[in-house]
């Protein structure tokens, strides 16, 4: 899953956000874009919906206030 979740960050401008915003909060930020990936896929298989890189990263999209 990490080889995956680095390939995503070269051509998924959500993933990309994702992977920074975990990296500059110290977390482990490749297996967490890596599990998020894989929460994307079940939820794909789970509808049988096709991935969709707005819906997939909209949370994820923009900072929420504080």
């Amino acid at each position: 899953m990490q080889n995956q979740a680095f390939a995503a960050l070269r051509v998924s401008p959500g993933a990309r956000r994702y992977y920074d915003k975990q990296r500059d909060r110290e977390d482990p930020a490749l297996r967490q874009a890596g599990n998020r990936l894989v929460g994307i896929l079940h939820g794909c298989l789970k509808t049988r919906a096709h991935n969709d890189e707005a819906i997939a990263w909209s949370h994820h999209a923009h900072p929420h206030a504080a």
